[in-house]
């Protein structure tokens, strides 16, 4: 978050406290998880510099050597122990985020669950392109730290209309979602491209909103309590999107429903999506409206002009030491892309249920808060890139145990305790891991920024490990549709029931009499529609994700680990802008 990368900071753990080792960004769970770790905004730059003007004033500063937390000069106080005002905005930022939270948990975590049953592996990865402005952020943030009005304010300038839009766009989605689900991709229906774009523009407005609320942060909080600023990201951003992922879930889930709720059984949830973005989508609006005639805005000054920040962007750039970094970045994470991407997608389509999705997530949530808590001491016991390096391996390790749990799926279809339990496990452990490698690279990045451009540096470095996480995605989901081979056979008259007789003639679907192939979603619905039987002779998802194991095993013992290790032990010097000696690889 942008209040600690501006003072150059110790990372906070995901319970977002000070001095433990984390900075967060949750995931779906796993994808979730980079989208929200993040540090922001630029705004205060300047006064980095003279916090690293101050510390570089001091005859013990060596660029050879870690600042001493005695220098971060923030007070470690309780919450409880905070000034009214602080405990006020900071409920303020808890709830803003929380907003942020909600349609980032629905499009990069629900949606895609929902959109099994209609889309293809493929058309998903096309859906998946709408969480790119979380990625990608950084291009536009200056122009948002820059441009304001200061009769609104700096900071309301911004969330004000973007809530607005955001009320609007999930009201009119709300109307529209469940007839758009069920018509996409098909004849006379919208594209893929043209739903996924309702999606694109929700997130774009989520992420422009997060760019000044990471600002507005910086001031709400007085200085000796912004560590706060990123508990109040951590808490209110992991809650949205619990709510919108796990919660939501499990109430649009009729299997939920029906066995804890309802007397009787129904085939539909207590909670629709369209009802659920309309929900949210007058809450946006509602909080808008109270946040312009309630809450004024302390009056504030440009720093650093939008050219400036680019300037410094490019400078980082040019260093020789983070062009290795970005790269390190750009292809690490493609070891685990399928596990990430399509094993949950993969448990849905075997028939494991949202139900016991939704619950599988619910028990791993507090096991993730917990052991990241352990990997951020981990990170101050070990050199942050060894750590890493260890949760690579563990998350390496943890593809082929989903996919060994995916393969041994039960031949009946019916999901037993002893498997749910298997899921389950496996879940933990591939957060585990995820969370580790956060973890790690945290401190890196808070280790090596340079303390006098904190937020530029920090924000470059969180956004190019977020698309590390987020562009390989698309291919990895289009490439389980290639590799998939499955022929839809006729079936016999005389081994349908009667209902499927039934079924099949109310459709007006005709019988299927010759073979094809249903790979694909839609050819598969053809298919199952036409009282054929989809066999599949290839699953893709095997395929791929034992390619994406490979190429991380290679990737990652000839050059990633080797390289990480190699850039842990430079110099801070090797860092940083100021002119110096050449840094060596």
């Amino acid at each position: 978050m942008g209040a600690k990368s501006r003072r150059a900071k110790p990372p906070t753990t995901r319970s977002g406290f000070p001095g433990s080792g984390k900075a967060k960004s949750f995931s779906k769970m796993n994808t979730n998880v980079e989208v929200m770790r993040r540090n922001i905004p630029q705004a205060q730059d300047s006064s980095s510099e003279a916090a690293a003007a101050s510390l570089m004033a001091r005859e013990s500063f060596s660029l050879d050597n870690d600042p001493s937390p005695k220098d971060s000069g923030v007070n470690n106080h309780g919450f409880f122990d905070l000034p009214r005002q602080d405990r006020k905005n900071f409920g303020l930022l808890v709830l803003l985020y929380f907003l942020q939270g909600i349609p980032l948990g629905l499009a990069t975590g629900s949606v895609p669950f929902l959109l099994k049953n209609h889309m293809s592996y493929g058309e998903i990865g096309i859906f998946s392109l709408a969480s790119y402005p979380y990625s990608l952020k950084l291009f536009w943030s200056p122009i948002v730290d820059a441009v304001w009005s200061p009769k609104v304010g700096r900071r309301k300038s911004w969330i004000l209309p973007i809530q607005l839009l955001s009320g609007i766009g999930m009201l009119w989605l709300g109307s529209e979602v469940e007839a758009l689900m069920a018509t996409t991709g098909k004849p006379g229906g919208p594209t893929v491209w043209g739903f996924t774009g309702w999606w694109f523009f929700l997130v774009l407005m989520c992420a422009t909103q997060d760019i000044a609320v990471d600002g507005w942060a910086l001031t709400l909080l007085s200085p000796a309590n912004i560590s706060y600023a990123s508990t109040a990201q951590t808490v209110g951003l992991t809650a949205g999107q619990f709510m919108s992922y796990t919660v939501f879930l499990a109430f649009n889930s009729p299997d939920f429903a029906n066995r804890w709720i309802r007397p009787v059984p129904l085939d539909h949830g207590v909670l629709s999506l369209g009802g659920y973005l309309t929900f949210w989508g007058w809450s946006y609006i509602l909080v808008t409206l109270g946040l312009f005639l309630f809450k004024r805005e302390e009056r504030t000054k440009n720093e650093d002009g939008i050219f400036d920040v680019y300037s410094s962007m490019w400078k980082i750039l040019n260093l020789k030491n983070i062009q290795t970094i970005i790269l390190v970045h750009l292809i690490a994470k493609i070891g685990f892309q399928a596990n990430d991407a399509v094993t949950s997608l993969k448990l849905l389509d075997k028939g494991f249920g949202t139900s016991n999705m939704a619950l599988t997530v619910l028990i791993d949530f507090p096991f993730e808060i917990g052991l990241g808590y352990y990997a951020g001491k981990w990170s101050q016991q070990f050199t942050p890139m060894r750590l890493w390096s260890w949760g690579f391996a563990g998350r390496l390790l943890a593809a082929l145990v989903a996919q060994f749990t995916v393969s041994v799926f039960p031949s009946s279809g019916e999901v037993t305790p002893s498997y749910l339990l298997m899921v389950i496990l496996q879940h933990v452990f591939s957060t585990f891991t995820n969370t580790i490698m956060f973890v790690a690279v945290s401190a890196f990045h808070a280790k090596i920024a340079d303390p006098t451009i904190g937020g530029t540096y920090m924000t470059l470095l969180a956004t190019v490990c977020n698309l590390g996480g987020t562009f390989p995605r698309f291919f990895i989901l289009r490439l389980v549709d290639y590799f998939t081979s499955a022929t839809c056979l006729p079936n016999n008259l005389d081994n349908l029931t009667a209902a499927q007789r039934e079924k099949i003639a109310l459709a007006g679907t005709p019988l299927i009499k010759e073979p094809f192939s249903c790979a694909i979603q839609a050819d598969k619905e053809r298919c199952l529609a036409g009282g054929g039987i989809c066999e599949m002779q290839r699953d893709g998802y095997h395929v791929v994700n034992i390619l994406c194991v490979a190429i991380g095993i290679v990737t990652f013992t000839l050059y990633i680990r080797p390289k990480v290790l190699q850039l842990q032990a430079l110099p801070l010097r090797a860092w940083r802008l100021s002119s110096g000696p050449p840094s060596k690889h």
